[in-house]
């Protein structure tokens, strides 16, 4: 997948070398005045005697400093959480690893389905077992906001990941004592490299129902999600 970390090296010689300048200024700003004024050839005169009103310009810019430091930091993050999350969610639902789709996660293995629902009704007489769906409650899945093509975040009961190709034909059919989903077909879907979420609005409540496949054999329930903040600032900071 594309690797975000790589520009850590890059961002802390940054990162670095502002805070050398910004932490000092805070403190004293005579301190970084003076340091400069070392190498200047003829500096002019009274340039290292500061005012009150350019100690506290000097200051702001150097707080200024600082928040862009965080923010270059906090960017790197967020960019990593990202790209890493929509492939540990994509490997969940099933996804295939080429180096092509880890390019970028978000955009080539995971996105919200573009052709079928899961409506209609099933025409085959045998068709083909869909094994995994997520519940959505509570607190819903936040990879949801980042593919691209994403569902309703707030007007769905049920996300049912599948191969990109295969999600015209699943249909998924409500019960009052089941929820059932198939791939109306002949043929087991085909491995792929991405995914295909359909997200589904139940007519009533899930409740204690089952979510089954063919032959009323249970669907495996998973739970796939980005990493918390938390989590990616302690990889960060352990290395895990």
């Amino acid at each position: 997948m594309r690797n975000y970390w790589a520009l850590l090296p890059a961002i802390a010689v940054c990162v670095v070398l502002i805070l050398l300048y910004a932490v000092p200024t805070l403190i004293n700003p005579r301190w970084t005045s003076t340091a400069l004024g070392l190498f200047q050839q003829h500096p002019e005169d009274g340039e290292t005697r500061l005012t009150p009103k350019r100690i506290k310009s000097r200051r702001m810019l150097a707080g200024l400093m600082v928040l862009a430091a965080l923010a270059l930091v906090g960017f790197n993050v967020s960019l990593n959480r990202e790209s890493n999350g929509c492939y540990q969610v994509a490997q969940a639902w099933g996804a295939g690893d080429s180096e092509e789709s880890r390019s970028d996660p978000c955009i080539h293995m995971l996105y919200g389905s573009f052709i079928g629902d899961g409506s209609g009704d099933v025409t085959e007489e045998n068709p083909q077992p869909v094994t995994q769906y997520q519940v959505v409650e509570g607190n819903k899945p936040k990879y949801l906001r980042w593919i691209q093509n994403r569902p309703s975040y707030d007007d769905l009961d049920l996300v049912i990941g599948v191969v990109g190709t295969c999600s015209l034909d699943v249909k998924v059919v409500e019960y009052d004592e089941k929820i059932m989903a198939v791939y109306d077909a002949t043929e087991p879907c085909q491995p792929g490299d991405d995914v295909s979420i359909l997200s589904i609005k139940l007519k009533k409540p899930l409740g204690d129902r089952p979510v089954v496949t063919v032959d009323d054999k249970p669907m495996q329930k998973i739970n796939p999600d980005m990493d918390s903040w938390p989590t990616v600032l302690k990889k960060l900071v352990t290395g895990g």
